[in-house]
């Protein structure tokens, strides 16, 4: 699974939330969401207990700074409302 990729859980507390794979170990996935799951502190996962959507998320922001919570926050809120992957002007 690539860096990027959107993923819903099927298994756990976070059961039906959408996700970000921040990085992929041998069976397991790194996932944060911005919220609860931020990009500092993300959730291990089993890959099999994720169902990905074949959806990337932008990983690197157009400005050249930083990726941020926020920026995971609103992808991931525009991919639920149907959006264009949540692009955005940067600030």
């Amino acid at each position: 699974m690539k860096k990027g990729t959107i993923v819903f859980s099927k298994a756990g507390r976070d059961k039906g939330k959408a996700l970000v794979v921040l990085e992929a170990e041998e069976n397991f996935l790194l996932l944060a969401d911005g919220e609860g799951r931020t990009l500092q502190r993300p959730k291990r996962k089993k890959i099999k207990h994720v169902q990905p959507t074949g959806t990337q998320i932008q990983m690197q922001p157009e400005c050249g700074r930083a990726l941020q919570d926020a920026d995971v926050r609103k992808q991931l809120k525009a991919y639920e409302n149907g959006g264009e992957n949540g692009k955005r002007r940067c600030h």
